[in-house]
């Protein structure tokens, strides 16, 4: 994996970098390559997409398409295919090919026909990754329940609730470094390659009523995500083959290709859900083939058969509206709200003041708010073209937020105006108060 990134580097160093986010419980280094045409740095407007693979070490399958995906790329480029030229101009692409290498050495060590179900599935301290984020639906719920939202809590960027952040909480090494990567970068869009169904799931991936399992659990954008599925199994070779085999109990080719997580099997603390209520990014699950590790012959079908989808669900990164938020001095402004009516979700500027919503096609009235400046609101509209709506924002300073300004640089004290000349010599010429004699009888 990593030579076949460092060839890939080597062919094409003006669009990739090689970078690893951490380290997993044995201690290897969890490497990602950048794909971009300008790597190694944020360029405001343009939107940042991840994939990542194998928090299942047994589940192989999406390492090696995202290898064969970045070796594709880079290929193409320099032959100057203009989809991916488009896609790498416009995109900053990250790509994580192994989330889990221990547990990957673990399968990879009986090879493909005597690995089991289980065996690699977990980190080397047995934790399943893809299930060790914090549970940050309870804490929304609750606060839904109890009315504070938005009065005392956000309906976004939930924080991370102390417990887990402790050392002593049973929270895997690679999950660490995925919480800071993703909270280091401004995501938009990703998907977690998965491997022993043909589905595509997208959040919410716990149910609200405790006990209840395979409840449909939608979220805010329900219909952003229900697309963003369907963009991914619908051009996939068989996901919606209503005639293929199914891979072992569920038919999912009836559902499209794509299901509600929570309706299939409910889990508290699922990367998808910790994406959607911790940062901006919309994450979905791609279940990319019946055969968690399929023999190396079956490599190359795998690959047409999702190499169109790996296409298509990166492009969707650029699918609703993008802007900036500026003050009136044409500054950015970092963390302003973005809220669009209806959707009871809001996502944040990043820190140049740039953002993206997905959203689907239709008019939507967008209200941005920051700190220190008065709302301001106007309509975007989404087309059906591929391509973000431009809505950029201007904001005012409020009056109250000036004047605290001016009374932090005059330490906190009432400001004293200068008086004029002219004022002082008028008021040494003004005589002064009269007095009268008052008589006690």
């Amino acid at each position: 994996m990593r030579h076949l990134m460092k060839v890939v580097n080597e062919m094409c160093p003006n669009i990739t970098r090689i970078y690893n986010i951490g380290r997993s419980h044995s201690g290897q280094k969890l490497y990602a390559i950048e794909i971009s045409d300008n790597p190694g740095e944020h360029e405001r407007g343009e939107p940042e997409f991840r994939y990542t693979a194998g928090s299942h070490g047994n589940e192989v399958l999406g390492r090696e398409l995202l290898l064969l995906l970045i070796q594709f790329m880079c290929q193409e480029y320099l032959s100057g295919n203009p989809r991916i030229r488009h896609l790498v101009h416009e995109t900053r692409i990250h790509m994580l090919p192994s989330v889990n290498p221990d547990g990957y050495d673990k399968a990879f060590e009986v090879g493909s026909e005597l690995s089991g179900w289980s065996l690699g599935r977990w980190s080397q301290d047995g934790v399943d990754i893809h299930h060790n984020f914090p549970d940050l639906n309870s804490i929304l719920w609750e606060a839904e329940t109890k009315k504070w939202i938005p009065r005392k809590m956000l309906n976004h960027h939930v924080p991370i609730p102390e417990w887990y952040q402790s050392k002593n909480s049973t929270v895997a090494a690679e999950t660490r470094a995925l919480v800071s990567w993703m909270e280091k970068i401004p995501f938009v869009l990703g998907g977690n390659l998965q491997g022993g169904e043909l589905v595509v799931t997208f959040p919410y991936d716990r149910t609200r009523s405790q006990g209840v399992a395979r409840e449909q659990t939608p979220t805010p954008d329900d219909h952003v995500f229900r697309w963003l599925a369907f963009s991914y199994a619908s051009t996939h070779r068989l996901m919606t083959d209503a005639s293929r085999r199914v891979c072992h109990t569920e038919d999912f080719a009836k559902e499209d290709g794509t299901i509600n997580g929570a309706s299939w099997h409910t889990a508290a603390g699922s990367m998808n859900d910790f994406s959607y209520l911790h940062t901006n990014c919309f994450e979905l699950s791609m279940y990319v083939g019946c055969d968690k590790f399929p023999h190396e012959s079956e490599l190359a079908e795998e690959w047409e058969n999702n190499r169109e989808s790996l296409l298509v669900f990166m492009e969707q990164v650029h699918r609703g509206i993008k802007g900036v938020v500026r003050d009136m001095q044409g500054r950015g402004i970092a963390n302003a709200i973005i809220q669009v009516e209806g959707i009871g979700h809001d996502i944040r500027t990043a820190a140049d003041g740039d953002y993206w919503r997905l959203l689907n096609p239709g008019e939507y009235s967008i209200t941005v708010k920051a700190d220190g400046y008065s709302a301001t609101s106007k309509v975007c509209e989404v087309g059906y073209d591929m391509g973000a709506t431009r809505c950029d924002f201007t904001v005012s300073r409020t009056n109250l937020s000036r004047i605290k300004e001016i009374m932090e640089r005059y330490n906190k004290q009432p400001i004293r105006q200068p008086v004029r000349p002219a004022v002082r010599q008028l008021q040494a010429r003004r005589p002064g108060p009269r007095h009268r004699r008052v008589r006690i009888s």
